[in-house]
């Protein structure tokens, strides 16, 4: 039965505690019930980022620890992508594929703080089976820190360069007397920095993360978890470039937004309840369930000049002057809740003389997304600036003025199985079945107009995987896999309140697969994992734009490639956590002639990762990381290349 591990497990006897280590930086199982064997017999790439590397590491954000998996790319939102971590696994999209602890977590924010986190899970190919709609090149799902059966206290404090003051508690107690294996965990977070390089932007943050487990009986507990953060930032969009380079004798230091006016404010909220009950030793039931609310105001003013002539009179800008040009105190204020339950029986038995390992189950969530976008109306006129000392502060008239509002919901339905059959003890056949009902509904309301636009969606639709697992040795396991996923018009209308339009309401989903060959080992008593495989995801009827505004379902879409990795210790003091991955990606069939044949945006047909730590006498440690990542296209809409 595939349940969670601690990096440690402790087992009290009398007055004696037996504590056994899972091997460094391998991580045996899943947190999610679904993965019904240990990762290692999974038919699938899966690379976790285990908890030893992100306190190694000191890594901070989610993007930073995903900058431990080759293969993965950061956007920073390229041809609208909106705000917020914006991620590509395996050349797609991965901003409507996040998770927490197995349950989906759309909203697209950023998350930029790690001291709740466990491990982070990348589920690698189409897998919709798994997390709904989506996930076509991959999934992320972040593993919570849990209640454990031992008692420590951690105070962390760090100072640095450039105004970094940190301060973390992850504080755990077993609550003796009260129940059978209760626990109280704790984490606690402060956090400031200014950007290197960048004097007058500022990083602010806090947090509070506490966790209760309650061992109603033998057989039965309760795990009732919060999670608080808030973030204060000063946005920070860079200085003014052309060409790709920046304006000769502007200083990087330099500031061109509005700091009376520019800001980035976020307030996550997350309560979550997790029921498990053993109806006998291979039968259990898993209830989760889980609130959250994220609130984000945002205030930006791009560093776009304008060193011409005034826009509206023609007067002239003087030599060594500027007029701020784009986006000036945009704002956009968004509200996103959701409600999710997820129920499993997760069991074991023989059955015609074949062992299954299985779980069956349903899940239902409501989203919502509202959005108010704004400006504050600033008038530039016969105002000009210094180039080379911006001031940073707008002192002119301004007026916060609602230009539309945006409400979206998205109501999700779905039933799921998974089995994996031992068919003899050399081969295993891993399946899984979901099929969802989705519903949304999406509505914006133009105030200089008072128009509203209102549309509404629906889909149906199976999600299925099979793999084929060939055990050579107790140390080896070769397979096959053949995968599907979908990505419905509603697909990011709660994670950025956007793709239902009278033009794409009415369309199908998009539909993916794939197909992957691989293989893992196990070597010095399983210290060391080896894994290699070579895969191909096609996307077979892409949504495109035609020119007259309408969409068809004409493009086809594919990123084929190896993926390579090595995790655990080369010696007993010698640790490597490494991964290398080729893609090759083409738009392979295109309305557009000038699209067909190209790579897709942002996937580099080569990208590593290395983090290798070896331990020295006296506990002192040393390790070095690298991270590459090749010459790719910016979108996959032109050509223009990203170093």
């Amino acid at each position: 039965m595939s349940v969670a591990q601690d990096n440690t497990a402790a087992v009290e006897l009398d007055s004696q505690t037996v504590v056994g280590e899972t091997p460094a930086y391998r991580t045996t199982h899943s947190v999610s019930v679904k993965n019904t064997v240990p990762l290692f017999d999974m038919p699938q790439t899966i690379q976790v980022i285990p908890a030893e590397v992100i306190k190694e590491q000191q890594a901070l954000s989610l993007r930073q620890v995903l900058s431990n998996v080759s293969g993965i790319t950061f956007n920073a939102g390229e041809g609208g992508g909106g705000s917020g971590d914006s991620i590509n696994i395996r050349g797609f999209s991965a901003n409507a594929n996040m998770q927490i602890d197995g349950l989906r977590d759309s909203t697209q924010t950023n998350r930029t703080d790690t001291f709740n986190i466990e491990a982070v899970e990348v589920i690698k190919g189409p897998n919709s089976v798994f997390g709904g709609s989506g996930t076509t090149g991959g999934s992320i799902n972040q593993a919570s820190k849990a209640p454990k059966q031992r008692n420590f206290a951690e105070l962390g404090a760090s100072l640095g360069t450039d105004g970094y003051h940190r301060m973390t508690l992850d504080a755990n107690q077993r609550l003796e007397g009260v129940g059978t294996g209760s626990a109280f965990r704790l984490n606690l977070m402060a956090h400031e920095n200014d950007v290197p390089g960048r004097d007058d932007i500022d990083r602010q943050r806090w947090g509070i993360a506490p966790s209760v487990l309650f061992g109603l009986s033998d057989a039965t507990r309760l795990t009732l978890s919060y999670f608080h953060q808030v973030d204060d930032n000063l946005p920070d969009y860079g200085v003014p470039a052309r060409d790709g380079k920046k304006l000769s004798g502007v200083s990087r230091d330099d500031y061109f937004g509005f700091r009376n006016f520019d800001k980035e404010e976020i307030t996550s909220d997350a309560f979550t309840v997790k029921f498990e009950h053993d109806i006998n030793d291979s039968l259990q039931l898993q209830n989760l369930t889980r609130y959250s609310r994220i609130d984000r105001d945002t205030v930006i003013s791009a560093a776009h000049v304008n060193l011409d002539k005034e826009k509206g009179t023609n007067r002239p800008i003087p030599p060594g002057r500027y007029q701020p040009a784009g986006p000036q105190g945009y704002g956009r204020d968004v509200e996103s809740q959701m409600w999710i339950n997820q129920l499993s029986l997760i069991g074991e038995n023989e059955l015609l003389g074949m062992q299954h390992s299985w779980v069956a189950g349903g899940e239902i969530s409501r989203e919502t997304y509202e959005r108010e976008a704004y400006n504050h109306a600033f008038d530039f006129t016969g105002i000009d600036y210094d180039l080379y000392g911006p001031p940073g502060y707008y002192a002119g008239p301004a007026q916060r003025t609602s230009l539309d509002n945006t409400e979206t919901h998205l109501t999700n339905k779905a039933l799921y199985a998974f089995d994996t059959i031992s068919l003899t003890p050399q081969w295993d056949i891993n399946l899984g079945l979901r099929y969802d009902w989705l519903n949304g509904d999406y509505e914006k309301t133009t105030v200089k107009t008072g128009l509203t636009d209102k549309y509404r969606t629906e889909d149906k639709k199976f999600s299925g995987r099979a793999g084929l697992v060939y055990k050579p040795a107790d140390n080896g396991r070769i397979y096959v896999a053949y995968g599907t996923s979908f990505n419905p018009s509603a697909e990011f209308l709660t994670t950025m309140g956007s793709g239902v339009s009278g033009a794409t309401a009415d369309l199908s989903p998009e539909k993916n697969r794939t197909l992957e060959l691989g293989t893992k080992w196990t070597f010095f008593n399983s210290a060391l994992e080896l894994d290699g495989a070579l895969f191909r995801v096609e996307k077979t009827n892409a949504r495109e734009q035609l020119a007259d505004g309408s969409y068809r379902m004409a493009g086809e879409q594919r990123v084929q490639g190896v993926e390579l990795g090595a995790t655990g210790k080369l010696m007993d003091d010698w640790k490597v956590y490494a991964n290398y991955t080729y893609l090759s990606s083409e738009t392979t069939k295109s309305n557009d002639a000038n699209r067909k044949g190209q790579a897709l945006g942002n996937t580099p047909p080569h990208s590593f990762n290395l983090w290798t730590t070896y331990d020295l006498p006296q506990g002192w440690q040393v390790g070095y990381g690298s991270r590459y990542v090749s010459q790719r296209n910016v979108t996959s809409e032109d050509r223009a290349k990203l170093a």
